[in-house]
């Protein structure tokens, strides 16, 4: 029986179907062993190697995975249900399978073992992407990378041995019967239709037809850019956003920009570039016309916004005596646009950093951002009071039941009264 391989898709006439596992508990007592019986087969459905989902189970499980490639028996220790196995498959299939943009399954990982990294790319959508690499499954796969990465030194091979073969075939006796069918014989005529077969080869028909390719082919074509330096791929993105802003196209190229940093693996390092090239004395304004820019990369990632304190630090140093004194107010628009989380704020002003900025303008900075800092202290104090006095005002309340009213009523029950405050003295009054 096949199931569809996102198993949140509920549609019966879903196009990618797997079948559905199969496991058999062999052995007893320490050597009881699980065998996942039809694993090459699910393996397929997925265009993985059968080892990836297998070890995955491995990993979750806690548990020691064998492989016996010639028979085709895939094994995790212990007795599983095929159940929770199949559960745990679709963990594997987010994580190593579906493409994060249009979650298809029609997905390839490209390994580098020299930068530890493991590529994603989309055959449906174009996107090209970085695999989280902290999961435990990810080591085995940089060790024992698929098969399809070394499938296009074979490709190139067997283009080299077919052009071989038609080189040889060309003296051949049988040479003339293959050029009868490759080339067709002219038809004479006069029909103006005949200039619209040839291809225009000049420049603005060159030029016209890179521009219909999509932006995600030419990024499936650039994947060579990983294998250079952090530092290259850093001035390359530097390049790409200095090029959106010179030509005046960087307003609404928010998206291509993001892009374009997840393509060079240099995300997080995205808000220091971004605040170089895009932030002056004006940086108040700056803040909200590039609001969009800023939150692509800096929304729940802490890395990105640790990276764009150390841009906005930069910025007091080139612009120091417009900013310094509005550093304060500054801060707060960040924070206010959710560019900086409270907690990264916070953090940041533990510590005096000379990684971006000489240590006595980090002091200066640190020491005009004091009064934003005691606020963001003190609101956050204020908040978890005001939280104690609710708990408080919620044990004075109690709800009343009418039998001729309709609808319960809420009424605030006043503390009762101690015998002392009953026995008042009026005279004393």
């Amino acid at each position: 029986m096949s199931i569809n391989v996102n198993r949140n898709v509920s549609d019966q006439f879903y196009r990618y179907k797997m079948p559905r596992l199969i496991a058999k508990v062999e052995g007893k007592g320490n050597g009881i062993k699980t065998v996942i019986v039809n694993m090459v087969d699910v393996a397929k459905a997925l265009n993985r190697p059968p080892t990836y989902p297998t070890k995955f189970f491995g990993c979750e499980l806690g548990a020691q995975t064998q492989f016996d490639t010639k028979n085709d028996r895939y094994i995790v220790n212990g007795s599983h249900e095929a159940n929770k196995l199949q559960d745990m498959l679709d963990g594997f299939i987010r994580k190593f399978v579906l493409c994060p943009e249009c979650e298809n399954p029609e997905t390839d990982l490209h390994v580098n073992p020299k930068k530890q990294t493991i590529g994603n790319s989309c055959k449906a959508c174009g996107y090209r992407g970085m695999l989280d690499t902290r999961h435990k499954l990810c080591t085995f796969i940089l060790k024992n990378p698929p098969e399809s990465d070394n499938g296009s030194v074979k490709k190139e091979k067997e283009k080299k041995n077919r052009k071989k073969g038609k080189e040889n075939g060309s003296g051949n006796g049988d040479a003339g019967s293959h050029n009868d069918i490759d080339a067709p014989d002219v038809v004479d005529g006069d029909d103006d239709d005949d200039e619209d077969w040839a291809e225009e080869t000049t420049e603005e028909a060159q030029r016209r037809r890179m521009e219909e390719i999509s932006d995600h082919a030419k990024n499936l074509t650039l994947t060579e850019d990983l294998e250079k330096t952090l530092e290259e791929r850093v001035n390359m993105f530097y390049n790409f956003v200095k090029q959106k802003r010179e030509s005046g196209a960087i307003d609404s190229a928010d998206k291509e920009i993001l892009a374009e940093a997840e393509r060079l693996d240099v995300r997080a390092m995205g808000p220091l570039i971004l605040s170089e090239l895009l932030f002056n004395e004006n940086i108040r304004d700056q803040i909200k016309k590039y609001k969009r820019h800023f939150l692509r990369f800096c929304c729940n990632d802490k890395k990105a916004q640790k990276y764009l304190l150390g841009g906005f630090e930069c910025v007091v140093k080139l612009h120091q005596a417009q900013l310094l004194p509005r550093v304060p107010i500054i801060l707060k628009d960040l924070y206010d646009a959710d560019l900086l989380e409270e907690d990264i704020i916070l953090t940041w002003a533990e510590k005096v950093s000379k990684k971006y900025v000489s240590k006595e303008l980090a002091k200066e900075i640190h020491a005009k951002a004091a009064p934003f800092v005691k606020w963001l202290k003190e609101a956050e104090e204020e908040s978890e009071g005001s939280g104690e006095e609710e708990e408080e005002d919620d044990e004075n309340v109690k709800v009343v039941y009418s039998s001729s009213a309709r609808e319960l009523k809420v009424e605030t029950v006043q503390p009762e009264k101690t015998e002392e405050e009953d026995d008042l003295d009026i005279d004393a009054i």
